[in-house]
């Protein structure tokens, strides 16, 4: 490998490290970020809770609105980065974990408000601009509804 080229994948996973730090501030409740890092032309791919696929979710304010009620069942909720981020073009993958204090509101959740939860997923982000063009999520939503006891008792 070349200097021009090890400097070329250098300056991009600093590119890709920096975009995460700043993507796990936004899911940490830093929202103002949002715009620095997400196209209005944003998609999301991801199996909702509604039964929906993310398509209904756009823009910076989609995106803000997403983040929102993810953390609307743990105001406390923290996300961290714990592999990652893979660069692979346009494309940069994270592994997160997240744990908050549930606050109640779920609807069929039988665990008490208080109820401390932890699970994980994968963000997959392709970039154009330096800003997130599309985002494809995969949550271990089965282990946080376990863990809520969604449809227990």
């Amino acid at each position: 490998m070349d200097d021009a080229s090890t400097s070329t994948t250098s300056s991009a996973r600093d590119t890709a490290t920096n975009l995460v730090t700043r993507w796990m501030a936004l899911w940490n409740g830093d929202y103002a970020i949002a715009e620095q890092i997400i196209s209005e032309n944003n998609r999301v791919h991801a199996a909702m809770l509604d039964g929906g696929d993310g398509s209904a979710v756009g823009g910076v304010s989609g995106m803000v609105g997403f983040v929102t009620q993810g953390r609307s069942l743990a105001s406390d909720l923290n996300f961290s980065v714990e592999v990652g981020p893979i660069v692979d073009g346009d494309y940069v993958v994270a592994r997160w974990v997240a744990t908050g204090t549930y606050e109640g509101g779920m609807p069929g959740a039988g665990a008490p408000a208080g109820t401390v939860v932890t699970f994980h997923g994968t963000d997959i982000l392709r970039l154009a601009d330096d800003k997130i063009v599309e985002y494809w999520l995969n949550g271990d939503t089965l282990d946080l509804m376990t863990q809520l006891q969604v449809g227990a008792g």
